[in-house]
């Protein structure tokens, strides 16, 4: 995709204890190029779920205002919009359809009705669908044929597995209302450990099988690939503020506290610790300071997170998964940036271990900011994007006076985007400049220095995103828009 014909995407994270804003664009040899970075405290949101309407607005709006501020020749209207919670449920599924002519090939319309077939699955009451994901495809007597290859076959009969991945109904309103009021239309509500997933993976982890746990602020999310294929995701109910909130009870600390002594002096193994340092907390309103061990605080920490990573076991054993992972896991999202993690998971799991960071995908020349594990779930929504425009869901055209102009539909809004020059060379100031007090707190690309990141060379990257995301996510909203959704709208 030429650089100068390409739209500008914008990924919505709205997290537990962050909203981030990224907006980007591909270049011509196909990587992505950050022209907007903005980032808020987040504020009404418990455990992945909108609890206050108007806080976590207020959130949005910030973020977005930050990335305007940061470049002026942005106009941000549309967004991709991630989704987690306690409320995410995976229900597994199988569809088949027989056909009448057997010598006919199987087409990319018999396909999309044997997806479209699904929406039909009984899913339990106040939920609604959210992706339907074909994960084994079977013609005849030829069973695990890959997506890919099916389109071209012929058969009598043919069918596959799936995932449908369903979320609480009112929760997944209160996203979309959040965003309409705060100017911005949806365009899609994407499963959040999908979208970091394509963010970090590559071709060969896929294959090798491996799990990634997005480790957040509200909840632990698990995405399972083996051979390619999504086999399972998991939504594990404790995650950074659990832990935030454990050394404040422990320790008799204000929250901002906890969460500043987790980053910086915190670690996942509390022998790691040196049990001979002691940090001073100030006291409150002339009360004299206190000295806490950082063997005492790592010990907190460490309980919480091997409860965490008893949960990430029992999901794999459960489902016989935990002999298949020759990729082992990956860890992602802002949790995973916590000292000797890494080491700790591959003591609890048995399998082998890395920190998953967004950058497979970034253009070279981007700002470090960015290769941290707390935006991975941002990036993979901007790849979302780019693969719905790849399957000509949306549209975009090249106005007549130098700047690009991209609509999309269903909006009268657009992007204008000047001298491409000046927007990329914007793009590390907009990142510095958007550092907001959240990140302040909780700056957590310092403390990686323990780990070592491979990158992985990248391969087919659209189908890869495709296999991750699944091939119909799409038409999943036309499928479920009745009238009482148009009025919440």
């Amino acid at each position: 995709m030429n650089t100068n014909e390409s739209p500008i995407i914008v990924g919505l994270d709205i997290g537990t204890t962050k909203v981030v804003a990224i907006a980007a664009r591909k270049n011509e040899f196909g990587k992505i190029e950050v022209v907007g970075f903005g980032k808020a405290e987040s504020h009404g949101v418990s455990h992945g779920v909108v609890q206050n309407l108007e806080q976590c607005i207020n959130s949005i709006n910030k973020a977005i205002r930050e990335l305007r501020e940061n470049n002026p020749n942005l106009e941000v209207h549309n967004v991709y919009v991630g989704i987690a919670g306690q409320h995410i449920k995976s229900i597994p599924s199988r569809g088949d359809r027989v056909r009448t002519n057997a010598e006919n090939i199987i087409t990319k319309e018999e396909i999309q009705l044997l997806i479209t077939d699904q929406s039909k699955t009984h899913i339990p009451a106040g939920d609604q669908i959210i992706d339907i994901i074909p994960t084994e495809f079977s013609v005849d007597n030829h069973n695990n044929v890959p997506d890919r290859e099916v389109i071209g076959m012929n058969g009598t009969k043919f069918g596959a597995n799936f995932h449908i991945i369903t979320g609480d109904r009112t929760a997944i309103r209160n996203i979309e209302r959040c965003v309409a009021d705060a100017k911005l239309k949806t365009m899609d509500i994407v499963l959040q450990p999908l979208a970091s997933a394509s963010a970090v993976l590559g071709d060969d982890d896929l294959e090798a099988g491996v799990a990634i746990v997005d480790i957040g602020g509200g909840t632990t999310d698990m995405a399972v690939f083996v051979d390619g294929i999504l086999q399972h995701t998991a939504v594990i109910p404790f995650a950074g503020t659990n832990i935030t909130n454990d050394i404040k009870t422990g320790l008799g600390v204000l929250k901002a506290q906890a969460e500043q002594l987790k980053v910086q002096f915190g670690s996942a193994i509390a022998a790691e610790a040196n049990s001979n340092q002691y940090i001073a907390i100030p006291g409150l309103k002339g009360l004299p300071s206190r000295n806490l061990s950082t063997k005492t605080l790592s010990n907190i920490i460490q309980a919480r997170m091997e409860e965490i990573l008893e949960y990430v076991v029992y999901h794999l054993k459960q489902h016989d998964l935990d002999k298949k992972l020759h990729g082992g896991i990956i860890l992602t999202g802002g949790g995973s940036s916590l000292i000797n993690l890494k080491q700790l998971t591959e003591f609890k799991t048995g399998l082998n271990t890395r920190i998953g960071l967004p950058i497979e995908h970034l253009a070279g020349g981007y700002d470090e900011v960015l290769a941290n594990p707390m935006y991975s779930t941002c990036i993979g929504l901007i790849l979302k994007g780019f693969l719905d425009i790849e399957k000509s869901n949306i549209s975009y055209q090249t106005s007549n006076a130098g700047a690009e102009t991209i609509t999309q539909p269903g909006i009268g809004a657009s992007e204008t985007k000047t001298n491409q020059d000046t927007e990329t060379t914007q793009a590390a100031a907009v990142i510095q400049n958007a550092k907001s007090p959240a990140q302040d707190l909780f700056d957590e690309e310092d403390f990686l220095k323990d780990e070592e990141t491979e990158r992985v060379p990248r391969i087919d990257i659209s189908k890869r995103i495709a296999s991750i995301f699944g091939t119909v996510k799409s038409s999943i909203k036309e499928l479920f828009t009745d009238k009482e959704d148009e009025t919440l709208n």
